[in-house]
């Protein structure tokens, strides 16, 4: 995120929380979320871990008051309540939550996969989030999309906003059904462009180069590219357009990535793929 994003969300983490934050699970994408808030300047002494091996970082963070592994419910207004766990152990876990869910939490669920209709089955009358991030959240250039059940309030949903905002941009949708599709572009899709990085560097290979500055070159170029996608406002057909001189060595390559089979193709039947998948494990 650009200086001026970071003060933005870290004046409305600090408008918008009214209370605790209780994050279950600290891995990848529940540490990337804690670091965020940390990194906003949310005080240790507002933040509840569960975490059956915490890293020493966060064991560390117990020393400024953060709480670690609650054995009950806590005398504390819980604001926000974030499950960040792998979906396969969601049935244990989600359920053991409720003693520490008050009526005015808001739940937000970062699980692939887990609707919001199983959710409310062990959290029944309770505000629900269900948000998809993806792994740039690491690095504060995530994008995460969220919708809401019908018991989130106004207040609840800024306050939402406030903490996925933490690790990038945050889009919300009404209908959970592009939930699918959504996990399928954004969600999966860091692996499609480290893929595209490898192809890369492994064709500089076949063409010559010696592997160390094939790698260079397709790492540097992906990256690149990419924060140069983000700074500009053109369409990325213009920036690739610009790129593309007629007859040159860049049109060469397009008429065979751009052909009948070409990427075009090959990305729609992965996207159309990888949505399929994400319905059939979300039931």
């Amino acid at each position: 995120m650009s200086p001026g994003t970071d003060d933005q969300a870290q004046g409305a983490l600090g408008r918008e929380l009214r209370g605790s934050i209780l994050l279950a699970g600290a891995g990848k994408m529940g540490g990337a979320l804690l670091e965020g808030w940390l990194g906003l300047g949310l005080s240790p002494e507002r933040l509840i871990v569960i975490e059956p091996q915490p890293t020493d970082a966060i064991v560390s963070l117990t020393d400024r008051g953060l709480c670690l592994n609650p054995t009950q419910g806590l005398d504390r207004e819980i604001a926000a309540a974030v499950i960040a766990v792998k979906p396969q152990i969601a049935p244990e876990v989600v359920p053991a939550l409720r003693p520490f869910i008050r009526g005015g939490t808001i739940v937000v669920s970062i699980m692939a996969g887990r609707t919001l209709r199983f959710l409310q089955a062990s959290l029944p009358d309770t505000a629900l989030v269900r948000a998809m991030p993806n792994t740039p959240a690491a690095i504060g250039r995530g994008i995460t999309v969220a919708v809401p059940n019908s018991k989130v309030s106004a207040t609840q949903r800024k306050l939402v906003h406030a903490l996925l905002s933490a690790v990038g941009r945050v889009e919300w949708i009404e209908n959970e059904a592009f939930m699918d599709a959504v996990t399928a572009v954004s969600g999966s899709g860091p692996a499609y462009v480290f893929l595209l990085c490898e192809a890369m560097a492994r064709a500089g290979c076949a063409a010559g180069l010696p592997r160390a500055l094939a790698d260079a070159l397709a790492r540097a170029t992906v990256a690149g590219s990419g924060e140069l996608l983000q700074r500009s406002e053109l369409d990325p057909a213009i920036l690739r357009e610009n790129v593309t001189s007629p007859g040159g060595t860049t049109a060469a390559a397009l008429d065979i990535l751009m052909g009948n089979d070409g990427l075009p193709a090959l990305m729609q039947k992965a996207i159309a793929a990888a949505t399929k998948r994400s319905r059939e494990l979300a039931g």
